[in-house]
């Protein structure tokens, strides 16, 4: 049985647009993940440590048959294969992957929280989920409502959907 999930791209060193594009093509060549379609891609002002360059920020909806924790692992092992480094919270990166949800699962595990639990406060994500699925309900708000509450300022609209293939 596959399960529809979305997961968050970004990144803001070196080419970040390439390397969201490998990150997809890794997580679509996957046996038991599909990436159904990407979000537009957004420049993001940056988000918990404002010293560093802008980010680009995307979401992705994906059918999996893996279990969330599976999928989170497979997003992770991405982000190694395409040299990701951790070193600073919040600072920068060349790739980041975070799982946002999980069907209508809500899971509360020690390294795993579906839905991601700072997704509603963060517009970088809620963007790009907007666009891919308004409805969506996120502790018991849709995305668009999320949205409403957001601070938007400073995200712009950098490539159109279709920029990954």
């Amino acid at each position: 049985m596959s399960e529809r999930a979305f997961v968050a791209l970004g990144g803001n060193l070196g080419d970040p647009m390439a390397a969201m594009r490998s990150a997809l093509d890794l997580l679509d060549a996957d046996y038991d993940t599909e990436v159904l379609r990407v979000s537009s891609l957004y420049r993001t002002p940056p988000w918990g440590k404002a010293d560093q360059p802008d980010f680009l920020n995307a979401v992705a909806e994906v059918a999996t048959s893996l279990a969330p924790r599976a999928l989170l692992d497979l997003c992770l092992t991405t982000e190694t294969a395409l040299h990701r480094v951790r070193d600073e919270r919040w600072g920068p990166r060349t790739i980041d992957l975070d799982l946002l949800a999980y069907g209508d699962l809500v899971l509360t595990e020690p390294e795993l929280e579906v839905p991601h639990p700072r997704l509603t406060g963060r517009a970088f994500v809620l963007v790009p989920l907007a666009e891919l699925a308004p409805d969506l309900q996120i502790k018991g708000l849709r995305v668009t409502e999320w949205l409403a509450l957001a601070d938007i300022e400073g995200i712009a609209r950098e490539a159109a959907q279709g920029w990954w293939r």
